[in-house]
């Protein structure tokens, strides 16, 4: 029997823990980020090996003959369903495990109905009511900002971003000037985005349900103590095949597959 690895599609800090927890158990694994930033949130270790660079879903069959990948464990983004799909459907070719692991949701408020709205779709907040005469702070990700560009003349709108090129030309791109832009890499704390909140004199802040992790529950707290509004955008539904919801789970059922794939020892 020959030995497979993991693949741990990375972009969250819940996928760095689980690689290193993985990794520490001496189980294989394949982690696949973006950005070279992503790369150094890892560790060194001999069960890791880290891929940076974007995988095209037409890719993802070749890259898993080549890097011997026997189970597929997704820590990608909740609004990544681009790159989860495509990697539902190569673990369906290859028949090969996949699980997902999705960070807990923040239950969604019964008070305060008139501040924290919560939608299904970008349409639900590209009109006049949400926009027009608003100071916006926008914290949706660089890929959804030209969605705005119309706007810019009827709204004053702000963006953060991460710190990373591409990000910057997409928002200048899409007519945020630099005065209304700032990078930065989360987590961010509670003061700094109050802060930030208040020195831009927002009226509203739209966001995406990202949990715990994306600061969503901070920024609820933040728009009630303000009295600001805030629209957060529900994360898209996908039909994952196996969802695990604690990092134990997933951690779990890797250690299961690992002890029934791995290599035995050479005895000779």
């Amino acid at each position: 029997m020959v030995s497979k690895r993991v693949w741990v599609i990375g972009g969250t800090g819940e996928a760095v823990a689980l690689a290193t927890a993985l990794a520490a158990d001496q189980i294989p694994c394949v982690v696949t980020v973006t950005t070279a930033a992503a790369r150094r949130a890892y560790p060194e270790s001999a069960y890791l090996t880290v891929g940076v660079g974007a995988l095209a879903a037409g890719a993802m069959g070749e890259f898993i003959e080549a890097q011997g990948i026997g189970a597929v464990l997704d820590a990608s983004h909740p609004f990544a369903v681009e790159i989860s799909a495509a990697a539902i459907a190569a673990a369906a070719t290859h028949n090969l495990p996949y699980w997902r692991y999705e960070r807990p949701t923040v239950p969604q408020p019964s008070a305060h109905a008139n501040l924290i709205r919560y939608v299904d779709n970008l349409e639900a907040v590209l009109n006049r009511e949400t926009l027009a005469g608003q100071r916006v702070l926008l914290t949706l990700g660089y890929r959804w900002l030209h969605h705005f560009a119309p706007w810019q003349a009827q709204s004053t709108l702000f963006a953060r971003i991460l710190p990373s090129m591409v990000a910057l030309e997409a928002a200048l791109a899409a007519g945020f000037t630099p005065e209304r832009l700032i990078a930065l890499r989360p987590p961010i704390t509670a003061a700094l985005e109050q802060a930030l909140w208040q020195q831009w004199r927002i009226t509203r802040v739209i966001t995406k349900a990202s949990g715990t992790p994306g600061g969503e529950d901070t920024k609820r707290a933040i728009a009630q103590e303000l009295g600001l509004a805030l629209t957060i955008l529900n994360r898209p539904r996908l039909n994952y095949p196996t969802v695990c919801h604690s990092q134990p789970d997933a951690i779990a059922r890797c250690r299961t597959w690992w002890h029934q794939h791995r290599e035995p020892p050479d005895h000779t």
